[in-house]
């Protein structure tokens, strides 16, 4: 069972975390959690977060919104996968995508290949709850958000559920799934160096 304390705002997972071996890369659907628990993970495991869309708007030198509207989608995939290819070539890290990264088959491959990837699904009220906190999600921009989040939803889940692992994301303490998704990567096996137990 693995232990956890909240200190300032993060989780920290003992005194001496296992190593990270392979870049963990978090898929899901907006509001899923990727980028607070992304964090939270990267601060127990004493390795980097990356915000894929952050590095997208540095590329890019401006908004994905504006790279929508001025290049089209098909552009901004493209730029998309290459961001991402480029950071899976560093040092293991936790790596949160943006929503519809994982849908790209092209980018779906390069994170197969050389990430290990874990979807944070997560039910309609837990998603709910969290993006209409701050309602500046351009998708969203509907006459009726959360059939919209339905529709993506039925649209992306039968392709997130290609991930190497699923984890809930639970709408209480994200330490709840920090905690579970360090778990389940422990149980996948090769993303931790092994460790000796001295306990005995």
């Amino acid at each position: 069972m693995l232990k956890d304390i909240e200190l300032e705002g993060q989780t920290i997972l003992g005194d001496n975390p296992p190593k990270l071996l392979k870049t963990v890369a978090l898929v899901g659907l907006m509001g899923a959690g990727k980028s607070t628990v992304g964090r939270r993970m990267a601060a127990s495991l004493g390795v980097d977060f990356v915000d894929a869309d952050d590095e997208i708007v540095i590329a890019a030198g401006r908004s994905i919104k504006d790279i929508f509207q001025e290049r089209g989608e098909e552009e901004f995939r493209a730029g998309e996968r290459r961001v991402i290819a480029r950071l899976l070539e560093q040092k293991p890290q936790i790596l949160a995508t943006g929503g519809g990264a994982f849908m790209n088959p092209l980018t779906r491959i390069i994170l197969r290949e050389k990430a290990i990837t874990v979807w944070l699904r997560a039910d309609i009220d837990t998603l709910m709850h969290r993006v209409l906190r701050r309602n500046e999600r351009p998708l969203l921009q509907t006459e009726n958000p959360r059939q919209t989040m339905i529709d993506l939803m039925h649209s992306r889940y039968p392709v997130y559920e290609q991930a190497d692992i699923i984890v809930e994301s639970v709408d209480g303490p994200h330490s709840i799934t920090v905690n579970n998704v360090i778990a389940a990567l422990k149980d996948y096996g090769e993303v931790f160096e092994q460790q000796e137990d001295n306990n005995e």
